[in-house]
């Protein structure tokens, strides 16, 4: 009882650091249009936010997991927490497009909060005999309190930002990450092991280049179309230099990424299913969002929504996410864990494939975004913790980080695939994306996250699941 009451307060603690996380998520979203007015920038130059968050994400994930592991996660999540702090903190006083972007970038350190977290808890649980079931659902609850912070978030901004000047309302987030950084520093213990070690520094220049060119090319495909030859050079480049990195890794005592774990039976389905997932959770919101607001009078399609009636889809969209991460460690006691990743993205593909016979009305909308919210939230929470249990243990943050970084990369690549398929067929004379576009989104999501469900099957039986040993003790301690 002690041992788990201990857990239980430390997942208290994370639950906090996430619901700050969600805040950051959701608040400035309301307010892009206010920000730009406030720097004297065009709306579309919104979009470099966050892409450089992004790119920042693919570079910083792999280096701070590996960190983790090397020096203890809670000791990376305090630093990760007083740099996305001090750069929230920043931008109020940002005067100029280029600081505020830089302070911008420097925020999305929160990216690694999650994969850290997973890790810390699944050290202490395996430390304290509780099985993987335990890292689960607490990795349903901490997913839970980012969502819930994200519909919070986008509440507060959006009516803060009517109420009081710009600048007020951007320091607000910068108190809430400065307050978990006291929270993780009094409230968290450090993980039990501590690997120890060198940072692989040759391995994280390599794989910083190679993502930075691909991730590169991929925005010079979006703005250049499918016949720009630099942006498809810049793409190969960054792929090229994954050979270098690869073989380095192999020799490397001490590597950056194992990337022996790409081979493992039990992880390489959940890091694939990482990346497809991307596609839909990374790359598929601000097309559903776009054709929720296109008139239907004017582009022969579209719900013709409204900014609050838009928010409240995206708030049900959330909603399930919530009741899929809560929900997914019961479903894995009842039929598996490796059935119930199975059933979670066999949600998301039924849920993007129910948009092609069905999206003529707001209802019709509403229900299909609450199937994939159902699955996308189980996923969020079970990818993490099942590869943490499947990792070796001094490589639980290395496998967590992995399945964001991976994740992310599917995300970036959806979003330059989309972003040419809804410019593609579009009228000249509107901004409205193009249907067939939007039949394409659908269809790539659909096709992704059923990929993933048969990939999962090929997961052996028990991987992921309670030990008979570790689920009696953790029994006889409950």
């Amino acid at each position: 009882m002690t041992r788990l009451g201990a857990l239980l307060g430390v997942v208290g603690f994370l639950a906090a650091v996430e619901f700050t996380s969600g805040i950051l998520q959701g608040y400035y979203t309301p307010m892009l249009t206010d920000i730009a007015r406030h720097l004297g920038i065009h709306d579309a130059d919104v979009n470099w936010l966050e892409g450089t968050q992004l790119m920042l994400s693919a570079l910083v994930v792999p280096a701070f997991a590996k960190l983790g592991d090397m020096l203890g996660h809670r000791r990376m999540l305090l630093v990760s927490t007083a740099l996305t702090a001090a750069a929230s903190l920043a931008l109020p006083f940002a005067d100029s497009f280029a600081v505020f972007l830089v302070a911008w970038t420097l925020q999305g350190f929160y990216v690694v909060w999650l994969p850290l977290e997973i890790a810390l808890i699944w050290g202490r649980a395996r430390a304290g005999g509780q099985p993987p079931s335990v890292t689960a659902r607490a990795a349903g609850i901490l997913v839970a309190a980012l969502e819930a912070g994200a519909i919070v978030g986008a509440l507060a901004g959006g009516a803060l930002v009517d109420a009081l000047p710009v600048q007020v309302v951007l320091a607000i987030p910068g108190v809430a990450v400065l307050a978990c950084f006291f929270v993780i520093l009094f409230g968290v213990p450090e993980s039990p092991q501590v690997a120890g070690g060198r940072l692989d520094t040759v391995g994280l220049t390599l794989l910083s280049l190679a993502l930075i060119a691909f991730t590169g090319g991929l925005s010079l495909l979006r703005i250049g179309g499918l016949g720009d030859p630099l942006a498809w050079a810049i793409v190969a480049l960054g792929l090229a230099l994954l050979v270098p990195f690869v073989l380095w890794e192999l020799r490397h005592a001490d590597p950056l990424i194992d990337v022996r774990l790409f081979r493992s039976a039990a992880l390489w389905p959940v890091f694939l299913t990482a990346g497809l997932f991307g596609m839909s959770v990374l790359g598929a919101q601000a097309p559903l969002s776009t054709f929720a607001r296109t008139d239907p009078t004017v582009a022969g399609y579209g719900l013709g929504t409204a900014g609050f009636a838009t928010s409240l889809l995206i708030g049900v969209y959330l909603i399930a996410m919530i009741a899929g991460a809560l929900s997914y460690s019961r479903a894995a006691r009842i039929l598996s864990p490796r059935l119930a990743l199975v059933a979670a993205a066999g949600l998301v593909s039924a849920g993007f494939f129910l948009f092609l016979p069905f999206h003529d009305t707001y209802a019709q909308v509403v229900a299909n975004m609450a199937v994939v919210g159902v699955g996308s939230g189980a996923l969020v929470a079970a990818l993490p913790a099942t590869a943490a249990a499947a990792a070796p243990p001094a490589q639980t943050g290395v496998a967590t980080g992995l399945t964001n970084s991976v994740k992310t990369v599917g995300g970036a690549i959806a979003s330059c695939v989309f972003g040419i398929a809804l410019a593609t067929g579009a009228s000249g004379g509107g901004t409205a994306g193009s249907l067939s576009g939007y039949v394409t989104v659908w269809v790539v999501c659909g096709g992704a996250a059923l990929v993933a469900a048969l990939a999962l099957l090929a997961v052996p039986r028990d991987a992921f699941a309670d030990h008979p040993t570790a689920a009696a003790a953790a029994a006889g301690g409950v």
